[in-house]
């Protein structure tokens, strides 16, 4: 698409690209809605396109007897798709979908392939973004094994929060107790105690974070550390 521009783009990733990488990418990459569950990654099935999001929030979940959970989580800094395609296999069972609509732009499988192949600042970039992944989701697991359901939910909200313009959640409680793997009533009960400590306002069908200070000491050190990988190796912070 020629008329897009760099300058234009929100996503991270992109963004952090020298001018000469993006130039290979520009060509390749096509302006894509998401709605609202629109699948991005199918289990076990051949990766055809990978999206780097402009808006929205995508999430990766694991299936198994007692439902899904999530464990992952990307927005405008992120690549769906970036860990079988940039390790050399073209599969994962693992679906990725949109858990928060929005947009993204999207590149065939062999044409990012083809453009890492002659470029190794953007091989060396891409990787380090397949780093932060596995940082991510290596915390989420630890943190879902060790925290309770509040200080869960308030890491999620933020990272969420990281992820969308302004303080509004479009998100149901049921969603949410997919995403964090526990029961309905768990997670209504962890909202109320953070809205009646004036951390978030709950509607229906929508949170909004009204204190992000409190949030984050709610949070604790289950929240930053991935974000922080995130800015030493992509953002040179």
């Amino acid at each position: 698409m020629a008329h897009l521009q760099q300058s234009d783009i929100r996503n991270r990733l992109l963004k952090a690209m020298t001018s000469d990488d993006f130039g290979r990418m520009q060509p390749h990459l096509q302006i894509v809605d998401l709605p609202l569950k629109y699948v991005l990654i199918e289990p076990d099935v051949s990766v055809m396109h990978l999206y780097f999001l402009e808006s929205g929030i995508s999430s990766t979940t694991l299936k198994g007897a007692a439902g899904h959970v999530e464990v992952g989580l990307a927005g405008w800094e992120g690549l769906s798709g970036a860990v079988p395609v940039l390790l050399g296999n073209d599969r994962i069972p693992h679906d990725t979908f949109m858990q928060l609509a929005g947009q993204g732009l999207r590149i065939r499988t062999e044409a990012l392939r083809a453009a890492v192949e002659e470029s190794p600042s953007m091989r060396k970039l891409l990787l380090s973004y397949v780093q932060t992944e596995f940082v991510q989701a290596r915390q989420t697991a630890y943190v879902n094994a060790t925290y309770t359901t509040e200080l869960r939910l308030a890491r999620w909200l933020l990272m969420c929060h990281d992820r969308v313009d302004g303080d509004e959640l479009l998100v149901k409680h049921e969603f949410l107790a997919v995403m964090l793997g526990v029961q309905r009533t768990g997670v209504t009960l962890a909202l109320q105690v953070l809205e009646g400590a004036g951390r978030i306002r709950g509607r229906r069908g929508r949170i909004t974070v009204t204190n992000r200070e409190l949030l984050e000491q709610v949070a604790g050190d289950s929240y930053g550390a991935a974000e922080a990988e995130y800015a030493r190796l992509i953002e040179g912070a």
